[in-house]
């Protein structure tokens, strides 16, 4: 029984696409994981008596709750253009 050249270059991309689709998922799970340690560490102020830790672009504790709120304002906005919806 000869197997068809189609059908095994097909189950050979196939089987690719999921490994790649795998390590881009571990590594997606991984990066929140890591942003997730580095959230709990801001919040917990990194267990030492300094102050807590700045974020990107060295904005202080009180910038930095100010920039995550426009954050997730902007996400809302995107959210709401994705899904199709007049603001």
């Amino acid at each position: 029984m000869m197997m068809d050249p189609t059908l095994v270059v097909t189950a050979a991309c196939v089987f690719g696409i999921c490994v790649i689709a795998f390590a881009f998922l571990r590594a997606w799970q991984d990066w929140l994981a890591l942003k997730r340690q580095e959230l709990s560490s801001f919040q917990t102020g990194g267990g030492s008596k300094m102050p807590l830790a700045e974020i990107e672009g060295g904005a202080a504790v009180g910038a930095a709750r100010i920039e995550l709120a426009d954050m997730k304002e902007r996400i809302k906005k995107l959210e709401a253009i994705a899904s199709g919806v007049e603001l």
